[in-house]
């Protein structure tokens, strides 16, 4: 049913962008200011930055709301597709083809119709109401954005790959103010194109873009850089044991489930994330012979185990976007009860990330194999997490993430390891609770 809707919806919007397309040229008129506004979209749609992180976007929203104070709204419907044209070379399915140009030309329709309806000035009268030209502008690009948000969630519910609720709290939400400012920046464009400068008004605006733009992408990569060698450095400490390969990928995966679950903010999501791959990075200072020891830690081995996060926080120290991860990698072997390590700290008083990581960390422990016994099943594990709340784990986060995994599901760790052997008698660090036979015992056990 739903495929048969999303190509019916895409027709209707095609036809309407088309229909739309067809009054907007019948209003304006042909000419080099018009052929030079085109050249002003087209530079828009090709100049790509990033809103945020994850969330890349073009300049043409900038541009159309020029438009729109340059010559008036009809020009701005009429220009706007050729934002797209720069997107042409990029592979796409047909049916994101023909959407991509409609929306575009419908949302400017939809900026147009708000600026119109404010009595947004055009042209020359622009330099004699400023004020009013800023509102009418800040106007025309919420109802440029409103109408984009409105027709990309209908598409995508009709798509059925992404919830609408989790597209709006992701992408729409947190977008929404730095795109209404840079399209306040058309204004500025318009006002010195208007004021003689004509089409070298860009060099004003869109250089000045341009240099923050590339900045933006030198940070970028360079955090990209530094990520891609945490997780290579991680990989290689997991080669010590057959059994905790990908455990801190998958452990960054959960927690990342998790942190939307609760609306994290974007930066937060991304440091908690981060947490979760690093946490065990101080591993790389524990020898190899305990931690493949085939047999029950003593108190000496436990202790080496229980150095890890201190040495974790020594070897991200100096990297400066991982600041906000230290104290979650330090203390995600804490316990809600006081009874963990390395502080013996208590509920809130444990960090939020920490609680977050230790709760996603025993479950990947739980449903992963190992030498001394196989994995549990999920539901089983869950059950022993919710039996575990308030003495192991915060049980507010607990019911949150249980709530999550019934509801998004999730995949345990391939069991391409050797097959467990019964007579081991062993404890693994991160199986925090085993029902009532887990735990390490003696001064391994925590703080009392």
């Amino acid at each position: 049913m739903r495929p048969s809707l999303l190509r019916a919806t895409v027709a209707v919007a095609a036809v309407s962008a088309s229909a739309v397309l067809i009054v907007a040229l019948t209003k304006i008129t042909f000419g080099w200011t018009a052929l030079a506004l085109c050249v002003l979209m087209l530079i828009g749609g090709a100049l790509r930055f990033r809103v945020l992180p994850n969330h890349p976007a073009t300049l043409d929203s900038v541009t159309l709301v020029a438009v729109f104070v340059i010559a008036g709204p009809w020009y701005g419907v009429a220009v706007a597709v050729f934002a797209y044209l720069a997107q042409l070379r990029q592979p796409s399915p047909l049916i994101k083809r023909i959407f991509n140009p409609s929306h575009r030309v419908l949302s400017a329709a939809g900026g147009g119709l708000a600026y119109a309806a404010v009595g947004g000035p055009v042209g020359t009268e622009v330099l004699e109401h400023i004020p009013a030209t800023v509102l009418a502008a800040v106007v025309g690009a919420i109802g440029h954005q409103l109408t984009n948000a409105l027709l990309v969630s209908l598409i995508l519910w009709l798509e059925g790959q992404v919830r609408v609720i989790d597209f709006v709290r992701s992408v729409i939400v947190p977008t929404f103010l730095p795109m209404l400012g840079y399209s306040a920046l058309g204004v500025l464009l318009a006002v010195a194109w208007i004021g003689g400068l004509n089409i070298l008004a860009c060099l004003l605006v869109v250089v000045p873009l341009i240099v923050a733009r590339w900045a933006m992408s030198q940070y970028q990569a360079e955090r990209a850089a530094q990520a891609a060698a945490m997780r290579a450095f991680i990989h290689l400490i997991e080669t010590k044991d057959l059994y905790t390969r990908g455990h801190s990928e998958r452990v960054s995966a959960g927690v990342g489930m998790l942190g939307r679950h609760l609306r994290l903010t974007e930066d937060r999501q991304q440091a908690l994330e981060h947490a979760g791959l690093l946490h065990d990075v101080g591993k790389v200072g524990v020898p190899t012979s305990i931690i493949r020891k085939p047999g029950k830690l003593d108190d000496n081995e436990m202790d080496a185990i229980r150095l890890h996060p201190a040495r974790g926080v020594e070897l991200i120290g100096n990297i400066p976007f991982l600041e906000e991860v230290k104290s979650a990698v330090l203390h995600h072997h804490e316990k809600y009860d006081g009874t963990g390590y390395p502080a013996g700290l208590s509920g809130d008083n444990i960090p939020y990330f920490a609680r977050i990581i230790g709760i996603v960390d025993a479950f990947d422990s739980l449903t992963s194999t190992r030498s001394y016994r196989p994995a549990r099943g999920i539901p089983e594990t869950l059950a022993i997490l919710e039996q575990d709340k308030t003495t192991h784990f915060d049980p507010g986060l607990v019911d949150e993430f249980v709530e999550v995994i019934r509801s998004q599901g999730w995949t345990a760790a391939a069991t391409e390891q050797p097959a467990p052997d019964g007579s081991v008698q062993v404890i693994d660090h991160d199986d925090l609770s085993l029902g009532s036979t887990g735990g390490a015992s003696g001064s391994a056990a925590g703080p009392t």
